[in-house]
């Protein structure tokens, strides 16, 4: 198959939820097929494994353990604030609007 029906073109046009014109659903039935079948290559590669598209090393990452601590007390932290107001401490704006 060259190309893909118009059926499958404009489902992927839904999916992605654009609007296509009647000259570009032409051109993408062959496009589309193409990417697809480049994409099938993939299957073809000599040792390929699901599990390499995942992470290309063997071992999990070593986490350190999640543990509760002293909580500070906000009246005290707010206290020691150059500047606040109310129960919040101000900071500089970092991003203009």
């Amino acid at each position: 198959m060259d190309k893909l029906s118009r059926e499958e073109v404009m489902h992927v046009a839904k999916l992605a939820k654009i609007k296509i014109s009647e000259e570009e659903l032409e051109r993408y039935e062959v496009e589309l097929k193409k990417l697809l079948d480049e994409v099938d290559k993939i299957e073809d590669v000599k040792g390929y494994d699901e599990e390499m598209l995942i992470a290309p090393w063997d071992h999990d990452a070593d986490l350190r353990k999640d543990e509760v601590g002293k909580m500070l007390d906000p009246k005290e932290v707010v206290g020691v604030a150059p500047r606040h107001s109310g129960n919040y401490i101000e900071v500089p704006v970092v991003i203009n609007e």
